[in-house]
């Protein structure tokens, strides 16, 4: 029986407004904005911090830190805890936030690998949503956003997350093999939660029918 919906994304196609109506229609837990809201607490930290190392690698300076720290004792004492909130720590903590909403079922979880660390479960789907560069941008630029910083982000993120992605899960991004269904959602975000549905129901059957 699916107990778990797990979405990944392209910067910009909707996803998070999909996963939000999915988790209305289906009376499911959706795990996007509280995701980050428990990673802020397990990390002792603001939600925005967190958003600003939720699926990224560290920056360069990071890298360097965390190898003079991991060497010298010293270098560590006059540095902020907030400091030590780097990536390896941010994949520890979503991989547990991820696994407890999983033990917890009926939920639909945003990102945060957690196709990947859910790849083996039984009872969780994972879907991939995209749309075309020109598709995101202008859906961004309709949400309130620059055009120019729209741009510059749907070209970013989205090559950042699959650094992330090689890094941590050494798999390319998206990892085709992962997912049950690719879907675009230039197709228009009913048609996208349809067809998340249309799965979810598909897969309920045939378990009732087993």
């Amino acid at each position: 029986m699916i107990r778990i919906i797990t979405i990944e994304r392209e910067y910009g196609c909707g996803a998070s407004e999909i996963a939000r109506e999915v988790a209305k229609r289906t009376g499911w837990k959706l795990w996007d904005q509280v995701m980050t809201k428990e990673l802020a607490r397990l990390a002792n930290c603001s939600e925005e911090q967190v958003e600003q190392r939720e699926e990224r690698r560290d920056p360069l300076y990071y890298r360097f830190l965390k190898s003079f720290m991991r060497g010298s004792h010293e270098g560590s004492i006059n540095v902020d805890p907030l400091e030590l909130l780097e990536a390896d720590s941010m994949v520890r903590l979503a991989r547990q936030v991820v696994e407890k909403a999983a033990a917890e079922g009926n939920c639909v979880i945003v990102g945060r690998g957690s196709q990947h660390f859910l790849q083996d479960r039984d009872d969780a789907l994972r879907f991939f949503l995209y749309a075309p560069k020109e598709h995101k941008i202008r859906r961004l630029v309709q949400s309130g956003m620059r055009e120019s910083d729209a741009e510059m982000l749907v070209a970013t993120v989205d090559r950042e997350r699959g650094a992330f992605i090689k890094t941590y899960f050494h798999a390319d991004w998206p990892n085709r093999a992962v997912y049950h269904a690719m879907i675009n959602t230039a197709a228009g975000d009913e048609t996208a939660v349809r067809a998340i549905l249309s799965f979810l129901d598909r897969e309920q059957l045939a378990a009732q029918s087993a």
